[in-house]
């Protein structure tokens, strides 16, 4: 199969770059949980190849390391979703972010990893399975998500979850003890989404965050 060209849409529905989004700024955490996709994207593009996959569960960090890597390179920041709104002649030569990378149409995704191997620029693309787990129709873009350049982040550990909950704390004007957050890790599932909403349950109760009032929302939560 010949090389796709990108769809033709009218300039009215093209997106127009730079697409302005900005990381957190609060410090990440790496740990054991994140360590090797921050250092490997600490130093890509490194001439191993210009398409790199960064996947892993739903809060579990890569969207934060992706935007840290795109502000690092100047990336344009793109959803699976907008891929085929972009006008292409924007993104030659350019780095680029492709969050929920699984979400593009095929002739979209395509049309990306060809321009990244052969115009000089580089597709970090993010989603929470692995391409191998993608499901396409296209032949060839089969072949190249089989065979394209992984990293996983897993689910956070206790460091990186303790750093969250701190840090969603602080948003709020909140320190709690230690021993809280303590329990609440132990207690909590691995991910930003669930430390996000214990917090913002706390919170609302507006009264002095401890150990038993903690209990008593991971409770009220389990509980459905």
């Amino acid at each position: 199969m010949t090389a796709l060209s990108a769809p033709s849409r009218p300039a009215s529905e093209q997106l127009r770059l730079p697409l302005e989004r900005h990381a957190v700024g609060e410090a990440f955490v790496v740990s054991d949980s994140n360590a090797e996709a921050a250092a490997v994207l600490g130093r890509w593009p490194d001439g191993v190849g210009a398409v790199l996959a960064l996947h892993g569960p739903a809060g579990s960090g890569k969207s934060r390391l992706a935007a840290d890597w795109a502000e690092r390179v100047g990336a344009a920041p793109l959803t699976g979703a907008e891929a085929a709104l972009i006008d292409p002649q924007e993104l030659e030569g350019r780095p680029v972010l492709l969050d929920d990378a699984d979400h593009a149409d095929d002739e979209s995704l395509f049309h990306l990893i060809n321009l990244a191997s052969s115009g000089g620029g580089a597709l970090l693309m993010t989603s929470r399975l692995a391409p191998r787990r993608w499901s396409v129709a296209l032949p060839d873009l089969r072949s190249r998500l089989d065979a394209m350049r992984t990293v996983a982040v897993q689910a956070p550990d206790d460091a990186v979850l303790s750093a969250i909950l701190r840090a969603r704390f602080s948003e709020r004007s909140i320190t709690p003890a230690d021993e809280v957050v303590d329990y609440l890790v132990r207690r909590l599932d691995r991910s930003g989404d669930a430390a996000a909403t214990v917090v913002e349950r706390l919170d609302a109760l507006h009264r002095p965050v401890t150990r038993v009032l903690a209990r008593q929302v991971l409770d009220a939560m389990d509980a459905g």
